[in-house]
């Protein structure tokens, strides 16, 4: 027999870790994207580069000085106006969008430092 208040149960319990895990995603997610941020204007402004204008240009930045390629800056860029939105808690940020950016984040964010590894490896002696 089935018992409804053990499955009921269970399912807040679920809800509960669901909401829990989105608070925890969207957390480490603002800070990956915010060290990498601190990461483009560091290597901006001490490679002789204007400070950009906004965290969105530090990406594309990067590619002008060599750190990163166009293409894949140009990805990564709208990941600074999910970082705005996560610290400044606006109504219009869904789960599906702090998960899918997760999801990118899981390959994007090693290749990223893989670039700026490269590009320390080539600038930096």
């Amino acid at each position: 027999m089935i018992d409804r208040e053990l499955v009921t149960r269970k399912m807040i319990l679920i809800a509960e870790d669901l909401r829990r895990l989105e608070t925890l995603a969207e957390r480490y997610l603002e800070r990956m994207i915010g060290r990498m941020i601190d990461v483009n204007y560091h290597l901006l402004t001490e490679s002789g580069e204007a400070p950009p204008r906004d965290y969105f240009e530090s990406f594309l930045a990067l590619s002008r000085i060599g750190a990163l390629p166009l293409d894949f800056a140009a990805r990564l860029a709208p990941c600074a106006g999910l970082r705005n939105r996560i610290v400044h808690a606006y109504d219009d940020l869904d789960a599906g969008r702090v998960y899918d950016a997760l999801g990118a984040a899981l390959g994007d964010v090693p290749s990223y430092l893989a670039a700026i590894r490269r590009f320390l490896d080539t600038t930096v002696s």
